[in-house]
């Protein structure tokens, strides 16, 4: 999908008369032909096995079943992903997603089922830095520590109790970049269109690393850590903003998925 500025784009084909309704769509080539609309049919059994195993991934709720926005991600070093929002976040919700990774040959090598942990904002310099890997330390370190406490406000007792045991840290190391004590976080942008004509969506300058650790009874869970700069909501320059993304995910076989 080369998605450029689809929103200037879709504005300059709006004006033009003799556009038929329906066309232009903006949503097409997703993998898993997949569309903003489009209804996700997804087995629940591995993300109950995986929070029995002490993950934190969170249960899809009732209505998470429709694709209400699709995003390109293109980061470096050439790395290319795809999010299919199933919940926005807006308001008070938390994202969920299925993030798609496509190998070379176009077809999908890995999907995971990611559901938004916190969701913080850097209020320093040095926090901001320490979150792009500017300062030379922080996000793309070689491991990432959850604590207990950090999550006491926002997970419920049970869920503590079953990813933590009677611990107090949760140690996760980063998947990629091998021994390195420190790397450079993938950065790029993710272009997010919330409809089929992309007439609203957002823009954002993205700091990305992913982390995992191996779940007690089997398994991998992911700590996906992303800061985002908003560049743009809906093409307007002016709401602007950062904020840093904890989302947990675990991989899903493709086969467990139908989207219709």
């Amino acid at each position: 999908m080369a998605w450029k500025d689809v929103f200037s784009y879709v504005r300059g084909i709006a004006e033009k008369k003799g556009v038929a309704e329906g066309e232009a769509r903006m949503d097409e080539g997703v993998p898993l032909d997949a569309r903003i609309g489009s209804v996700v049919q997804m087995q629940h059994s591995p993300i109950i096995r995986a929070q029995a195993n002490g993950s934190l991934i969170a249960m899809p709720e009732a209505g998470d079943t429709r694709i209400l926005a699709v995003s390109q991600m293109r980061l470096q070093p050439e790395t290319e992903l795809y999010r299919l929002y199933l919940d926005k976040g807006d308001e008070d919700a938390k994202e969920k997603f299925l993030q798609v990774f496509c190998g070379d040959d176009g077809k999908v090598a890995e999907i995971l089922y990611c559901t938004q942990l916190a969701r913080v904002i850097p209020e320093t310099a040095d926090d901001q830095d320490a979150y792009t890997g500017q300062a030379g330390y922080g996000l793309g370190d070689q491991g990432y520590t959850l604590w207990r406490e950090q999550l006491a406000d926002t997970l419920d007792e049970a869920t503590l109790a079953t990813a933590f045991g009677d611990g107090e840290r949760l140690d996760y190391q980063r998947d990629a970049g091998g021994a390195a004590s420190f790397i450079k976080p993938f950065t790029g942008r993710e272009i997010r269109i919330d409809d089929a004509k992309g007439v609203h969506g957002l823009r954002q300058e993205m700091y990305f690393m992913p982390y995992v650790r191996e779940l007690a009874g089997g398994g991998r869970e992911y700590l996906l850590i992303t800061t985002e700069i908003i560049e743009s909501v809906d093409g307007d320059t002016s709401k602007r903003g950062i904020h840093v993304d904890f989302v947990i995910g675990i991989p899903m076989e493709q086969e467990r998925i139908v989207i219709q």
